[in-house]
């Protein structure tokens, strides 16, 4: 075993979960990106190879890169590191393409020293990515990257995150229709206030939620995940979301609603037999409209960012 390099698997997410924008994501099992991190004599920061996008490999430029800037710039570390990674979540999928590279540098550099920094720490080095993606240092794809399951960002200033239960029987569908919607510009067009009215049954929602994730109550979840703030804008960048939606809620799914800031629409479901029923569904509704798709069935993703040795 080489001590100086490690081979780890970096999960999607799914955030804000319909009714939690910005402060609720959930960590997945089976769509992840590979990343591989070595130790080496020359000191700096080194992105030597990318596949699977096309991607900055200067540091400054890159989500993996800015975020292990910030992880040195914290640590008496004094060498180097060398980043290799390799991208199965394609950017702007909705999915945490850009949380995936920025909690897989900062995950794996801490795992080869020894994990100097708890996991609360590296999500603040990986919000530095985040930022650079989007222009805002989220972290509710990168907080459920590193701590696993379902998290919950209390409050950004300061920084308070909350791991939250995981359901046993809960399971993800994911839809990726092949167009691309990059993360700042869903937020632009984004109401800047919002109505008390809204207000009230947005907060009743999200309570819901994490109420029932934790007492694993199913339908408190499916009654819970309801969005009256951010989807009725976002969905009109997604081509059939109305209708994907309609066909995954008839098809048994506890509640959908767009993954991120799309164009991902995410179904969560009790059971795996019910999860693949949703996702074939959804995905031969776009099938039916000439769009194509990426379509997955997954657990959630307890275990967070692993070795993949």
């Amino acid at each position: 075993m080489n001590k100086n390099e490690i081979k780890i698997f970096c999960p999607a997410t799914i955030a804000n979960i319909s009714c939690g924008f910005d402060v609720l994501g959930l960590a997945l099992s089976s769509i992840g990106d590979e990343m591989i991190i070595r130790k080496v004599k020359k000191p700096g920061l080194r992105i030597t190879r990318i596949t699977g996008q096309e991607l900055p490999r200067e540091v400054t430029k890159n989500v993996a890169g800015v975020a292990g800037l910030a992880f040195m710039k914290a640590s008496n570390y004094k060498e180097g590191f060398e980043i290799e990674i390799h991208k199965k979540i394609k950017a702007g999928s909705g999915i945490g393409s850009s949380a995936a590279s920025a909690a897989g540098a900062v995950w794996g550099m801490n795992a080869l020293l020894g994990n100097p920094f708890s996991e609360f720490e590296l999500v603040q080095f990986a919000m530095k990515g985040e930022q650079l993606a989007s222009g805002v240092a989220h972290a509710d794809n990168v907080a459920p990257a590193i701590y696993g399951g379902f998290t919950l960002v209390r409050s950004y200033d300061p920084l308070d995150i909350v791991k939250i239960n995981t359901p046993k029987e809960l399971y993800a569908s994911v839809i990726h229709p092949q167009i691309e919607v990059k993360t700042a510009d869903s937020r632009k067009i984004l109401k800047t206030s919002i109505s008390l009215a809204d207000g009230i049954k947005q907060w009743g929602n999200l309570g819901g939620l994490v109420a029932g994730l934790f007492m694993e109550d199913y339908d408190l979840i499916g009654r819970s995940l309801v969005d009256h703030i951010v989807e009725p804008i976002r969905s009109i960048l997604i081509p059939g979301f109305d209708e994907v939606k309609k066909e995954a809620l008839k098809t048994g799914a506890l509640g959908c609603g767009i993954s991120g800031s799309g164009p991902s629409i995410f179904a969560l479901s009790k059971g795996r037999v019910v999860a693949q029923n949703v996702t074939d569904a959804m995905s031969k509704l776009y099938e039916n409209i000439d769009l194509e798709n990426d379509a997955y069935v997954t657990e959630i993703n307890k275990e967070a960012i692993r070795n993949n040795a």
